[in-house]
């Protein structure tokens, strides 16, 4: 089976006035292409360290972590960022847009970044702004968009360089529970179009849309379970705004030309 992760025997130590912290005591899971994978766990469970490595923001201090056949473990500080450039989409709690840009240009950032911003990849981005619904709000700024509309315009900017995976932390943390269940249909039909999807949450209601739930405590790994109960997000019928299809499933920016 293709994996989009592979992490084995993964560790992470710090040292804090003197004394060791042993915050990853060799982790070991893979991702499959297609999966769907909340992370949870208490403060102090190495969660937040495990996002940081996921998100090619630290490297670990022992073990293997694969994307696709490529070790990102021992990579150079430039090789990482680029790793993060082109290989995977972010979603945060706190939105991380660009409040001087507007929707469409927040949605462009990581192709801008990658050197690959051509008329094709500008049309992709305008597509998908009209994807997540946003379609009429492509000039307005981040502080003229609601909470889950600025959720959206992350959402679309963290597939915009057809990534590997989506790594998502605590997406839904700042939203209201109506919002929250549009943001997860969201993901659940971004997930049904065959993006890997991995969601750092504390929420179990959250947690309760994921194929499969790992749990961390003290630095290990205390349960990895396919989610029996998973809810399956319906788009709903009251006008709430549901991802087109054809959008989904438009070219890559690899194929795009100017």
């Amino acid at each position: 089976m293709s994996h989009a992760v592979q992490i084995t025997d993964l560790t992470k130590h710090y040292v804090l006035k003197g004394e060791t912290v042993k915050a990853l005591q060799g982790v070991t899971f893979d991702v499959p292409h297609g999966d769907y994978v909340a992370i949870m766990g208490p403060s102090g469970s190495g969660k937040s360290t495990l996002l940081n490595l996921l998100g090619c923001l630290d490297r670990p201090t022992s073990g293997s972590f694969k994307l696709g056949d490529d070790d990102v473990a021992t990579m150079t500080d430039d090789q990482l960022s680029a790793i993060r450039a082109s290989r995977i989409g972010f979603v945060f709690q706190s939105y991380n847009l660009i409040p001087q840009l507007t929707v469409v240009e927040n949605i462009e950032v990581p192709l801008y970044y990658m050197g690959r911003l051509t008329a094709n990849c500008k049309q992709r981005c305008r597509d998908l702004a009209a994807m997540v619904g946003l379609g009429d709000r492509l000039n307005h700024r981040p502080t003229e968009l609601s909470g889950g509309q600025q959720q959206r315009v992350a959402i679309a900017r963290s597939i915009a360089n057809d990534p590997q995976f989506i790594l998502a932390d605590e997406a839904t943390g700042n939203l209201d529970s109506v919002t929250t269940d549009e943001i997860m249909q969201m993901f659940e039909k971004l997930n049904q179009e065959g993006r890997t999807i991995i969601m750092v949450t504390h929420e179990d209601e959250v947690s309760a849309h994921a194929k499969r739930v790992i749990r961390l405590r003290d630095g290990y790994i205390q349960s990895d379970e396919r989610n029996t109960d998973r809810v399956i997000a319906g788009l709903k019928s009251d006008g709430a705004p549901a991802l087109n299809d054809a959008a989904v499933g438009i070219g890559s920016p690899e194929n795009a030309t100017s």
